[in-house]
């Protein structure tokens, strides 16, 4: 690729952006149709922003092709634009009967979670809340860029340990390769329309003193 890769912090503008590589990472439009596929793409969105103190963007021609976001758990306040954007876009979903069935999924996902997070009895200081690259730039050494500056503010912000949520639907090796350690995996199974699904889920976490 001839372009150059730059890195910043996110902005508006690129919504959209990231709206769609979270809809081609987790194959929303393969669950519901289109419509709802958006509306879950900006819930998704709504928030991981609400759930974030550190964003890096990775662009071509300031165009989003991958993103990271993480979260000192200390000094997170969710800004009140974030949290009404969030509360917004998960009512949005709601309103429809296809809306709501995929939310009792994912409500699931955080139930998972959150048994994930209770188990593994770490005090955590610090957590990376989302990572997405576009599908077509993988493979250029996108996400190991933006997870080496997740790494060094972590660092810079004194986080001893932060952890991760992840599934089979995602490349978790990624996270293997960058020194994090699966520490915690849980089976479950979920029913979308006519299809039976088991997928596993994982929390890994990542020792900075490995930096």
């Amino acid at each position: 690729m001839k372009e150059k890769i730059k890195f910043r912090e996110f902005k508006k503008s690129d919504e959209i952006f990231i709206e769609n590589i979270i809809r081609e990472a987790w194959h929303y439009d393969e669950m519901c149709r289109p419509k709802t596929a958006k509306k879950m793409a900006k819930a998704f969105l709504a928030s991981c922003l609400a759930n974030q103190t550190f964003t890096q963007v990775a662009t071509i021609k300031d165009c989003p092709i991958g993103i990271i976001m993480g979260k000192n758990i200390q000094k997170h306040r969710c800004p009140l634009r974030y949290r009404w954007k969030q509360i917004v876009s998960i009512l949005k979903l709601l309103c429809d009967q296809e809306g709501r069935r995929i939310s009792s999924i994912f409500k699931n996902v955080n139930i998972i979670d959150q048994e994930l997070i209770r188990e593994s009895q770490m005090d955590y200081q610090g957590e990376l809340s989302f990572f997405a690259i576009s599908q077509e730039c993988r493979g250029l050494g996108i996400g190991k860029e933006l997870f080496s500056r997740l790494v060094d503010y972590m660092k810079l912000n004194n986080v001893k340990y932060f952890y991760l949520y992840t599934d089979t639907s995602c490349n978790y090796q990624f996270y293997e390769h960058q020194g994090m350690k699966r520490c915690q995996e849980k089976s479950h199974q979920f029913i979308i329309g006519k299809i039976t699904a088991t997928m596993n889920f994982f929390l890994y976490d990542y020792d900075m003193s490995q930096k």
